[in-house]
């Protein structure tokens, strides 16, 4: 399972859903919007879009489609 970290209105999170689907991870992907939890807010306040694992492995914002199957392909 992996986690989107993203909030409303931002375009780069857009882009990076849509990079999610085009990779077919979408059903494994949950949105986590970073305004509902302050812990959330902190960590990624200036960093969204990111993606997490399971591992807590994180993939920060800019990445390619193929920089992004690559890192899912190495999930643990």
């Amino acid at each position: 399972m992996l986690t989107l970290f993203h909030t409303d209105g931002c375009h780069l999170c857009e882009q990076a859903w849509t990079l999610v689907e085009e990779a077919g991870l979408a059903a494994a992907t949950s949105q986590c919007d970073i305004m509902d939890d302050e812990q959330w807010l902190a960590a990624y306040r200036v960093r969204i879009p990111v993606l997490r694992d399971e591992t807590g492995r994180e993939l920060d914002w800019p990445f390619t489609l193929a920089e992004l199957k690559s890192w899912a392909a190495c999930q643990g």
